[in-house]
């Protein structure tokens, strides 16, 4: 009796394990098919907007922080390709500065974005479950605005790259920079990601759950 209940347990332990792995997979695949069609970004003079914080914020949300981490290292992924196959001249510039700079900003902060995101979801959760919908989809990101810049300062504010894009800004320090330079994008990136991100995130928990 022991064997077949032992049996059972790793049975549904398996296909939990499967399940979970065929959802990351979708929502990686999404994230990917996103990146690389007018889905995934609206390119502006300065920073391009991402729409790519909507999969990772749901990813973290359904599934925990660590396929957060995970769908965070996709976008980053997509990120360097873009980088590499010039689809970004701003970080094409940064590439030609450097490289580990800009591989550091563009899939670190990603990472950790996806996986403090899931970890505010079960915060949150334990004090308002419908609340915590829209909190994990706001934090996303702001995250991966704070973290990005933040890396984006520490390896290249002091280089004439930037200096110049600050200089035009009329930035005098790091913080005014960040603030001109995110500016509007930001705050579109912020409400489409908060809106479509709990929305998006609150239905498939409940059709997860049928």
């Amino acid at each position: 009796m022991k064997a077949v209940t032992k049996n059972t347990i790793t049975l549904e332990q398996s296909r939990s394990r499967t399940s979970f792995m065929v959802k990351l997979a979708m929502m990686v695949a999404i994230i990917f098919v996103m990146a690389f069609s007018p889905l995934g970004y609206l390119r502006t003079p300065g920073l391009t907007i991402t729409f790519l914080t909507v999969p990772v914020a749901v990813g973290a949300i359904i599934l925990g922080p660590t396929a957060g981490a995970v769908c965070g290292c996709a976008f980053g992924m997509t990120s360097m390709i873009m980088a590499l196959t010039g689809g970004s001249a701003f970080s094409a510039a940064l590439l030609q500065i450097n490289p580990f700079g800009l591989l550091f900003t563009l899939l670190v902060p990603r990472i950790l974005e996806g996986w403090l995101c899931g970890l505010i979801f079960q915060a949150v959760k334990k004090v308002s479950k419908n609340g915590a919908f829209v909190v994990a989809s706001l934090s996303c990101p702001l995250l991966n605005t704070l973290l990005f810049m933040s890396s984006l300062v520490v390896f290249f504010y002091n280089t004439d790259y930037i200096q110049n894009l600050a200089s035009g800004l009329g930035a005098g320090n790091p913080f005014i920079f960040v603030v001109l330079f995110v500016g509007v994008q930001g705050a579109i990136e912020a409400v489409v990601c908060t809106l479509l991100g709990s929305a998006v995130s609150r239905a498939l928990a409940v059709a997860l759950r049928k």
